[in-house]
């Protein structure tokens, strides 16, 4: 006799779920809404999927500050050097670059979707595309199966894999959350993770499209500083996103949850790699070379052309003075605004923006050694559903690889 698991969603925790209860020698049945699997999953990353991070694991936990805790046992059975091995075995090279992150050589995220596919087609996993699951069945704190409107498939398994509510033209649009909620599990209220912020300065807007790699950026509440991280930002039309801007994020909405008509500030290291000591004589050494130049044309070496008019404007400086007029107080100034550029940040953007959705189920009420529902047995959630969530940088996807394999592995048991 075999399992028969029916794992609902066709994304990154459900593709690897159903190819590990197969490879246990479970009969596993997908259920995906869309018309292909991995549609999020192919543009993680912009487009290249961060599938892991390379970081010893305690670290792993650390960047899940959103009760990584959970996950310890989970990520330590299958962990990042697993997940890597795993999609190895599947045909797809890796990469670690900076920040210990780990790609596909090929840069393609539709590497990783293929390759998870072709394992399960040769698994013979049933996948049912364009199929919605529409409510639970459940008898006596047992799980029978599901329903696909007026259709019911008995199961004696199922792997709810549904995602977050971000993105929701990928299929996350929170239906795990109301087939946990209607079991009777708790949700823990759903807020957006690594989501771009919004700035009330209009000079952005001016910026939009710049891309910063290497700037140092922090955010404080009044006297205090909440976070601050290092890396790649990008200017928009409403204010500011990047790898840096999605971590520090999470800082920005915890906070909101207290305070949430509160304004924070934003301070961009443009010149993170020098002293202020080290700029100053950086910039004099750029106007010896520019003596007789404005000063609005003598900063062509030192800053982007599409931020050169906003750090003139709000160095006070007069922009047609040349550098040579220049005061020592003025000089400065400059410095100081070069490494601590203001930003104020009034929220974020809609939760359906965000890359990772923070809130779901709570975790109290699952069993961490296998995912498995506390109240409803034969019932598992796994991947974004879950109230686990991280910064970026590969963490969540290890959440949800993790996670996904302990749940799969205990269903596919006899």
């Amino acid at each position: 006799m075999m399992n028969k698991i029916l794992v609902i969603g066709g994304g990154a925790a459900g593709t690897l779920a159903a190819i590990t209860a197969a490879r246990a020698g479970a009969k596993v049945t997908l259920w995906e809404k869309n018309e292909k699997i991995g549609k999020k999953l192919a543009i993680t990353g912009k487009g290249r999927c961060n599938l892991t991070n390379a970081a010893p694991v305690p670290e792993i936990i650390q960047n899940l500050p959103g009760n990584g805790s959970f996950l310890y046992g989970a990520i330590n059975r299958f962990n990042n050097e697993d997940v890597m091995a795993f999609f190895r075995e599947l045909g797809v090279p890796l990469k670690v670059e900076r920040g210990q992150r780990v790609f596909p050589v090929s840069d393609k995220a539709l590497d990783i979707v293929n390759a998870l596919l072709n394992e399960m087609k040769r698994l013979k996993v049933d996948i049912h595309y364009k199929t919605s699951a529409t409510a639970l069945s459940v008898k006596e704190g047992q799980i029978e199966g599901a329903y696909c409107g007026d259709f019911f498939a008995p199961f004696e398994k199922v792997i709810i894999a549904t995602g977050g509510i971000s993105y929701p033209a990928t299929g996350s649009t929170g239906d795990g959350y109301e087939f946990a909620k209607a079991v009777g599990h708790t949700i823990i209220p759903l807020d957006p993770s690594l989501v771009p912020l919004v700035t009330e300065e209009k000079w952005v807007s001016d910026a939009m499209g710049l891309a910063l790699k290497n700037t140092k950026v922090q955010l404080w509440a009044d006297e205090t500083k909440l976070s601050e991280d290092f890396g790649e930002m990008l200017f928009t039309h409403f204010g500011v996103s990047g790898p840096v801007i999605l971590s520090l994020s999470k800082a920005a909405c915890a906070f909101w949850q207290k305070q949430p008509q509160a304004k924070l500030k934003l301070y961009l290291n443009l010149k993170p790699a020098l002293t202020a000591e080290q700029l100053d004589a950086r910039i004099q050494k750029d106007w010896q070379k520019y003596i007789r130049k404005e000063f609005q044309n003598s900063l062509s070496e030192l800053l982007p052309k599409s931020l050169i008019p906003v750090i003139v404007e709000l160095s006070g400086i007069d922009p047609h003075k040349p550098v040579h007029q220049v005061t020592k107080a003025e000089r400065l100034r400059l410095t100081v605004l070069l490494q601590k550029l203001p930003l104020t940040v009034t929220g974020t953007r809609p939760i359906a923006e965000a890359i990772v959705t923070a809130g779901g189920v709570n975790t109290k009420e699952i069993n961490p050694k296998n995912m498995e529902s506390k109240l409803v047995k034969g019932l598992y959630f796994v991947g974004e559903v879950i109230d686990v969530d991280g910064y970026t940088g590969g963490y969540n996807l290890q959440a949800a690889f993790s996670s996904a394999w302990v749940a799969a592995t205990a269903a596919a048991e006899q």
